[in-house]
């Protein structure tokens, strides 16, 4: 008996293959499309978080040297205490950080500028008694770069918002710290306020009725005391 043999073999028509290519391109296209618009978002929002993290950190750095500040003067003659605070920038006097560094004082110095788009920049340089200008400020630290712009405002115990505070014979008892984004008029500002944890000036040790107690010689001893203390480091 005669067999006939089947050489056929099953497979995809040219109709087949086409309707898969055009619904693949369909499929490909509605991907491009959601990606498109989702990339975009997840860029501003990465951006967004990177920038929150970066101001916070700032404000923290910032915050945690004014709240340091020493009620120190600059020799023993002067009557103002060392600290100068002005509307862009504001000079200190604090504990010294860092290994090694011992139980000395550093003048911090936080201003704007200092190049390479540096928009905040933290300087410091060892206390010694004498002239500001004298001071050697290094080991540049920058907070805080372009396009934000960082303004201080001060007060005293009467809680009076002032631009500046500079040849005053007390520390302020708050530093208000606002950061402002440059790049978008718009964009609301940041404030931190950041209360300066300075235990009373040396001369409080006097009683007012005491007649015989030097407070201008505590000052002095206070100030150049502390400093032959950092120079022993």
């Amino acid at each position: 008996m005669a067999t006939r043999s089947n050489d056929t073999q099953a497979g995809f028509t040219l109709v087949e293959v086409l309707v898969a290519m055009v619904l693949m391109g369909l499929l490909i296209s509605a991907l491009l499309a959601i990606t498109s618009q989702w990339l975009p978002n997840w860029d501003r929002g990465l951006y967004s978080i990177q920038r929150s993290e970066s101001i916070s950190m700032a404000l923290d750095r910032i915050g945690a040297d004014i709240a340091a500040s020493e009620f120190i003067k600059p020799d023993g003659q002067a009557k103002s205490v060392l600290f100068d605070g002005s509307e862009t920038s504001i000079t200190l006097v604090r504990t010294a950080l860092g290994p090694h560094r011992g139980r000395g004082l550093d003048v911090v110095r936080i201003t704007e500028g200092g190049g390479d788009g540096a928009a905040l920049t933290r300087t410091r340089a060892a206390f010694a008694p004498g002239s500001p200008s004298a001071r050697d400020f290094g080991d540049p630290v920058v907070l805080l770069k372009a396009p934000y712009r960082v303004s201080f405002a001060y007060a005293g115990t009467d809680r009076i918002w002032s631009p500046s505070w500079q040849n005053a014979e007390r520390l302020p008892a708050a530093v208000r710290v606002t950061v402002h984004d440059g790049s978008r008029a718009s964009a609301p500002s940041l404030s931190r306020i950041a209360v300066i944890r300075v235990s009373a000036p040396p001369d409080s040790v006097c009683r007012p009725a005491d007649p015989t107690c030097d407070r201008h010689a505590l000052s002095a001893d206070a100030t150049v005391g502390r400093a032959s203390t950092a120079s022993k480091q």
